[in-house]
């Protein structure tokens, strides 16, 4: 069934609100990011190296998800602008409300979203 006006709007408001969420934490993770050489000091040992690799190999990771789901509500949006948000990108079936309230990015259903996983998993 497809999606009503009102719930349109909700979600609309829920991916905006990601959206500025995840900017502020790209825009913090960035800004508290330290230096290598400053997390594993002037004279560093091997478990001060493995140490700072950790994590800043940690604060890369977080900072590469939160520009992934950035770049799939940015997505999320731009079909809600052209009006194909809500349908599945793969089988043209509406994705479920249920589904759009818990990820509002999604853009498949949930049998194509296990589909598209089990064939682009690596």
């Amino acid at each position: 069934m497809p999606l009503s006006r009102r719930e349109i709007i909700q979600l609309a408001r829920a991916i905006e609100d990601r959206r500025t969420v995840l900017a502020e934490e790209i825009r913090r993770g960035r800004a508290r990011a330290e230096p290598y050489a400053e997390i594993a000091g002037s004279a560093p040992d091997l478990g001060d190296q493995a140490v700072a690799d950790l994590l800043t190999d940690v604060a890369e990771g977080e900072v590469t998800r939160d520009i992934m789901e950035l770049r799939a509500l940015d997505a999320a949006h731009k079909r809600l602008a052209d009006g194909s948000f809500g349908i599945c990108v793969d089988c043209g079936t509406d994705i479920p409300l249920q589904r759009l309230e818990v990820e509002p990015e999604a853009a498949r259903c949930i049998e194509c979203q296990s589909r598209h996983e089990k064939t682009y998993r690596s």
